[in-house]
C-alpha cells in the first residue's frame, strides 16, 4: 500500500513516535526541497521516498502514518550547490538525521561520500552526482523509552575525585571480564571492574567520547583508526563498537550500575566539529543538510570553512538552531542515559561570539537557565586553537576547568627545574590567581598531572622524548616538550636504582595531587604504573599500546595501587581537603590557615621565595576540627625535589609532642608501618620524596590500617 506523508508537526525536531505513525522534523534554512527516505528493515534497499510537505519556521517536517519503533530511514536535502557562497546541498548523498537516536549498519569509507567531484581539479567546486547510501548506515526511529526517571549520585564538586577512562580500553585485555564483553558498556558496568575503581575511592568517573564517530579516511590508509573518538558522526547515538548487541541501552543499563556504585558518569563530549571535516571533508549530515547554518565559515569567502578546532570546521554555535540541538543532546543524555555531567572538548567554541569569547555567550546563558541541566557538572577544556583560544580562568560561574598551568607546574617541580617554589605553592593552594578573582571556587580547577592525552605517569618518568612512530606521522605528531625525565635510560630498563626512583617520583605526583587544593582528576591505569611505551598521541592507537593490561604488573603497581586508595581515603579522612574556598591571613585564633616553610623549620619569608636553587618546601594546614571535639587539627606535609637527600626540620606548635607519619613516598607503597610512623624535632628525606604528617598533643601509639590490596 502506498502511504501518504501528512502535514505533522515541527516539534519536536527528529522523529518521534506518536499515536498512529512518525513525525519527521528537520531543520534547514536554506534547503529547497527535503526527501524522507524509508529504508527495508535491513536497510539495503530504498522502498520510498516522501518530500516532507510543511515548512514552519525553517523546520520541514511530515506524518507518516502506520510507521512505529525500528523504521529506517535517511534523508535527501535540495538546494543549491554553490560552496563560495556556503551552500553544499547535494540530494544524491544519504544524510543521517542530527536528532537520530539510532543507527544501522557501519559507515565505510568510499569517494561516493564526497559531495564534490574528486577527480576534478577544482576539487570541491564541481558537484558529484554518485549516490553513496550502501555505504552510510541508516537513521532508526526509536519509540519513547519506559526506563525511570534517572536516579543521579549528586557528589559535591568539593568531593569530587575524577578518574578519566576509555570505555573500550579499559577492558579490552581484563581477565576477569567475560571474554564477548570485553571493551563494551556491559564489560565497564561488570562487578570486577566496578569493584576496583570504588576500592580506589573514586567518586566520578570520566569517560572518553561514547557518542558515535568514524575514523578519518587518512587514519584507515595507515591501517590505524581513531580511538580516543573525538570524531562524531552522530550526537544522540551511543558509539556501536562499544556496545556488545544491537541495544542502545545497554549504555543506560550501564551507567545505572555504576550509579549502583556510588559513582557518577561523566561524558567527554564534542560540540565543537563533527566529522564531516573542512571543505574536501564528506557530506554525511550537517553539511548537506544545511552547511551555511550549522558550520562557522570565512566571511570573505564561504567556500572555506574556519577552523578553530583544527579538525577543519567549526560548529557555529551561534545560531539558535545549532544551540538547540546541543542542548536537547545533552538533555538527552541526562534523562534518558543517566548521565551526572559533561566535559566539554575545546570548550572555547562554545563562548565565541563573533566577537570573541565571551562569558555571557548565548550557549553559556543557556545551559545555565536550562532546568535539567543547571545542576549537572560541567568541565571544560579552557583551550582551542582560535584566536584567543587559552581561556583558562575564564568560564562562568558553576563551570570547572581542566589546569593545565598546575599540571606543568608540578611536573616541572618534581623534575627537579629551579626557581618553582612560589608557581608551585599556588597550584597547590587551588590555583586562586587564577579562579577566586571572578568569586569561584577551589573546586573550578581541575588538577591534573596526566591525561588521555600526552604521556602517562608511569611514561612521565621514564621517557625524555616522545615516541609515536606508529601513529605513521614520523614522530612529528604530539607535544614536543613534556617536562618529563628518564633519569638516565631512555624507556624500559633493568637499573634497580632507577626503576626505583621512577617509581618513587609516580608516588610523588599522585600524593601532590590528592592533597592539592581544587578538584583531583587520575588517569585510569596510573594507580599500576600503565605505559603506553613513550607514546604521547596515542589517538590513533586501539591495540595493546592504548589498552589498559590488568595482567602484566610487577609487585610495584600493586604498591602503587595501595598507595592511591590510601592517598584518597586521607583525602577523605580529613574535612580541609573538602573545603571549597580559598583560605589567605587568619582574622581570628579559630580561622583555617595554610602556612609554607623552609627546611630549616623557619616560615617563608618573601626572600625565601626568590631562593633559585631551593628544591623543598613544607605547608601546613591547621583548622578547627568539629568531629575531633573541635581540637585545632594540624597536617602537614614536606615536598623535596633536592637530587640528594636532606633532613626537615618540623614546626614548633604549642604543645604538639609527636608527629605522626601519614604517607612517605620513599617507602614501597608509601604507607609506614605504625611501629615506625611516628616523629618528633625533624624528617630524614631522600632524594626526589614528599611526607604527610599529622600533629598528635600527646605522646600516642598509633596503629593506623593498611587498605586492603583490592587491585
Amino acid at each position: 500500500m502506498q502511504l501518504k506523508l501528512l502535514d505533522g508537526d515541527p516539534y519536536p525536531l527528529g522523529a518521534t513516535c506518536t499515536d498512529g505513525g512518525v513525525n519527521f522534523a528537520l531543520f534547514s534554512a536554506h534547503a529547497e526541497r527535503v526527501e524522507l527516505c524509508i529504508f527495508t528493515e535491513d536497510g539495503s534497499h530504498e522502498l520510498q521516498r516522501f518530500p516532507l510537505p510543511s515548512v514552519s519556521n525553517q523546520v520541514w517536517h511530515g506524518f507518516l502514518p502506520e510507521a512505529g519503533h525500528g523504521t529506517v530511514y535517511g534523508y535527501r536535502v535540495y538546494g543549491p550547490y554553490e560552496p563560495h557562497l556556503g551552500h553544499r546541498f547535494n540530494p544524491n548523498k544519504l544524510l543521517l538525521d542530527p536528532y537520530a537516536r539510532c543507527l544501522l549498519g557501519e559507515f565505510r569509507w568510499d569517494d561516493r561520500h564526497y559531495g564534490y567531484d574528486t577527480s576534478h581539479e577544482d576539487t570541491d567546486l564541481i558537484l558529484d552526482t554518485r549516490d553513496n547510501s550502501h555505504f552510510m548506515p541508516k537513521s532508526v526511529v526509536m519509540a519513547v523509552n519506559s526506563f525511570r526517571r534517572p536516579r543521579r549520585n549528586r557528589i559535591p564538586k568539593s568531593e569530587t575525585i575524577v578518574y578519566e577512562a576509555h570505555l573500550k580500553g579499559y577492558t579490552r585485555l581484563h581477565p576477569k571480564v567475560k571474554k564477548s564483553l570485553r571493551g563494551t558498556c556491559a564489560g565497564f558496568a561488570s562487578d570486577v571492574v566496578l569493584d576496583h575503581i570504588r576500592s580506589l575511592g573514586i567518586t566520578s568517573v570520566e569517560l572518553l567520547p561514547v557518542q558515535s564517530f568514524i575514523s578519518e579516511s587518512f587514519l584507515i590508509d595507515r591501517g590505524l583508526s581513531n580511538y580516543w573518538g573525538y570524531n562524531t558522526m552522530a550526537f544522540f547515538v551511543p558509539h556501536q563498537d562499544y556496545l556488545s548487541g544491537a541495544d542502545i541501552y545497554e549504555f543506560r543499563h550501564m551507567v545505572d550500575r555504576i550509579h549502583d556504585a556510588g559513582l557518577e558518569v561523566i561524558l567527554d563530549v564534542v560540540f565543537n566539529h563533527t566529522a564531516e571535516g573542512g571543505r574536501l571533508g564528506p557530506t554525511l549530515s550537517f553539511r548537506g543538510i544545511d552547511n551555511a547554518s550549522y558550520y562557522r565559515l570565512q566571511s570573505e569567502d564561504k567556500r572555506f570553512y574556519i577552523n578553530d578546532t583544527g579538525c577543519g570546521n567549526t560548529i557555529n554555535i551561534t545560531h539558535t538552531r545549532v544551540v538547540q540541538l546541543v542542548m536537547d543532546c545533552l538533555r538527552y543524555w541526562v534523562t534518558t542515559m543517566g548521565v551526572d555531567g559533561f566535559r566539554f572538548d575545546l570548550a572555547p567554541v562554545l563562548g565565541r561570539e563573533l566577537q570573541g569569547f565571551d562569558q555571557g555567550s548565548g550557549f553559556f546563558d543557556a545551559l545555565q537557565q536550562d532546568p535539567v541541566l543547571a545542576a549537572t557538572k560541567f568541565i571544560s577544556e579552557p583551550w582551542d586553537i582560535g584566536p584567543g583560544g587559552y581561556q583558562l580562568g575564564n568560564f562562568p560561574p558553576g563551570w570547572s576547568e581542566w589546569n593545565d598551568r598546575y599540571r606543568d607546574t608540578v611536573r616541572r617541580f618534581w623534575r627537579g627545574d629551579n626557581g618553582m617554589l612560589p608557581e608551585f605553592a599556588g597550584r597547590i593552594h587551588g590555583s586562586s590567581d587564577i579562579f577566586e578573582h571572578s568569586g569561584r571556587r577551589p573546586s573550578a580547577s581541575i588538577n591534573f598531572v596526566t591525561s588521555h592525552d600526552g604521556f602517562s605517569l608511569a611514561d612521565l618518568v621514564s621517557f625524555k622524548d616522545k615516541h609515536n612512530e606508529d601513529n605513521g606521522e614520523e614522530n612529528r605528531d604530539g607535544h614536543r616538550d613534556n617536562l618529563s625525565e628518564n633519569y638516565g635510560i631512555e624507556g624500559p630498563t633493568d637499573d634497580e636504582n632507577i626503576n626505583a626512583l621512577r617509581w618513587r617520583q609516580q608516588k610523588n605526583l599522585l600524593g601532590t595531587l590528592l592533597i592539592s587544593q581544587g578538584t583531583p582528576m587520575v588517569l585510569a591505569g596510573d594507580e599500576f604504573g600503565r605505559s603506553q611505551r613513550g607514546n604521547n598521541n596515542a589517538y590513533c592507537q586501539d591495540n595493546e599500546i592504548s589498552w589498559l593490561d590488568w595482567e602484566k604488573r610487577p609487585q610495584e603497581s600493586l604498591n602503587q595501587t595501595r598507595f592511591l586508595a590510601h592517598l584518597i581515603s586521607l583525602r577523605k579522612r580529613f574535612p580541609i581537603f573538602s573545603m571549597d574556598a580559598y583560605v589567605h591571613e587568619a582574622l581570628t585564633a579559630d580561622d583555617t590557615t595554610i602556612e609554607w616553610f623552609n627546611n630549616h623549620g623557619d616560615l617563608m619569608q618573601t626572600d625565601h621565595w626568590g631562593e633559585h636553587q631551593v628544591q623543598t618546601l613544607g605547608l601546613l594546614l591547621s583548622w578547627h576540627d568539629a568531629e575531633a571535639g573541635n581540637r585545632r587539627q594540624h597536617l602537614y606535609f614536606i615536598f623535596h625535589a633536592g637530587k640528594k637527600g636532606t633532613s626537615f626540620a618540623l614546626p614548633k606548635l604549642g604543645d604538639i609532642r609527636q608527629w605522626e607519619i601519614l604517607f612517605d613516598t620513599r617507602l614501597p607503597d608509601g604507607i609506614p608501618e605504625s611501629s615506625n610512623n611516628l616523629a618528633s624535632d625533624e624528617v630524614e628525606l631522600v632524594s626526589f620524596s614528599a611526607v604527610m604528617l599529622l600533629a598528635h598533643h600527646r605522646q600516642m601509639t598509633m596503629d593506623m590500617p593498611r587498605p586492603d590490596d583490592k587491585s
